[in-house]
């Protein structure tokens, strides 16, 4: 059993379509397919899965197309699903040397911040980066910047012009083509030209419309924890962070007393005032949600696992999960799918097609 030989059975092995731990797999121009069977996937109940889901949308396995329903290759809005694209960028700025530290206080970048609130002490000059990729800058409310988790639009809107015009440097008509699609979308091979303009520059900018299985290559770039094809497009540091650091399960909501705002603050989306939006349950971690624990041990999406993560907009309709040690990821669009519950009973199902 020589050198050749073993050459020899590894081609054959990879020319079958098997790899190992240490080569994952990833789509190219397009993506490689296989069989739900092939997969290790119940066919019959991934088909039970979609007629529950809706919709349109796509399951991949292993770095593969298993199963699809509907459009899985036309770009739509995600709503609030697009808010782990903006702390990707962020840590990727950090990583880069463009901004110092997760702590830095943004007034440097919009002195305006320090001269509201004097009533409450001009709490707004102590908002971080920090605070914003994890919904506690409290911008909008009377609550100081840290002390409680506030989710709300405005501040969502706050931070995606800090980030992306401030650190970027770009506008609302070149953040893709100089930002979105070189650092990222064109990285992973996006076929479908996402945009964080999905409504135009004018209509609530920052906003990503994306297909179905282009979500799916962000979603398996964090399930290798940044990396992709051989080149760690974000430090496995950051990667690895934005999706197992949930705020701390007794961490307050905010309350509901409105604070001023800059003026002529947009919103990402709600034009509700204030927009306290939902609890984080222990399983808010930098705008992504994780299968995360509330004070009284419950987990956000029961019977599924605990390492499971995803980014969900209008309360489920529109998603994209990841379930690290099942090697899946998926994602649905125009969904039926509404509220955690639901959320969690369809992920459920998807977790059962891959039993044995």
């Amino acid at each position: 059993m020589g050198p050749a030989w073993a050459k020899a059975m590894t081609v054959l092995l990879l020319a079958a379509g098997f790899t190992s731990a240490a080569d994952p797999v990833f789509p190219g121009a397009d993506w490689q397919t296989i069989t739900p069977a092939d997969a290790g996937l119940d066919a019959a109940k991934l088909k039970a899965f979609s007629d529950v889901v809706g919709g349109r949308g796509c399951v991949v396995r292993g770095g593969r197309m298993v199963y699809h329903w509907g459009d899985h290759a036309r770009p739509g809005d995600v709503a609030s699903a697009c808010k782990p694209f903006f702390s990707h960028f962020l840590f990727k700025a950090v990583e880069d040397g463009k901004v110092p530290s997760l702590d830095e206080k943004v007034v440097r970048y919009e002195p305006r911040l320090g001269r509201l609130n004097a009533g409450l002490g001009h709490k707004d000059k102590l908002i971080t980066w920090r605070h914003l990729a994890t919904q506690t800058s409290c911008y909008q409310v009377a609550d100081r910047p840290g002390s409680a988790y506030c989710y709300n639009d405005w501040q969502m809107a706050l931070f995606w012009d800090l980030l992306f015009t401030k650190v970027y440097g770009a506008d609302y008509g070149s953040v893709d083509e100089k930002v979105f699609r070189p650092l990222l979308a064109d990285v992973i091979g996006c076929q479908d030209k996402p945009t964080m303009m999905a409504f135009g520059t004018k209509n609530r900018p920052g906003r990503v419309a994306i297909s179905p299985r282009d979500f799916c290559r962000f979603g398996l770039l964090y399930l290798h924890r940044g990396r992709w094809s051989g080149k760690q497009v974000l430090g496995e540091k950051w990667a690895g962070q934005a999706v197992t650091s949930p705020l701390p399960a007794d961490l307050p909501r905010a309350g509901n007393k409105l604070a001023e705002m800059l003026p002529g603050q947009r919103t990402l989306g709600s034009s509700s005032k204030p927009d306290n939006q939902c609890p984080h349950q222990g399983s808010y971690s930098f705008l992504w949600w994780i299968n995360g624990q509330d004070e009284k041990g419950r987990r956000l999406w029961p019977g599924v696992p605990a390492d499971a993560f995803g980014a969900f907009g209008h309360g489920g309709p529109r998603a994209m999960a990841v379930i690290p040690s099942l090697e899946l990821v998926v994602s649905w669009n125009d969904a039926k799918l509404k509220g955690w519950d639901q959320v969690g009973a369809a992920l459920k199902r998807l977790v059962e097609a891959a039993k044995p």
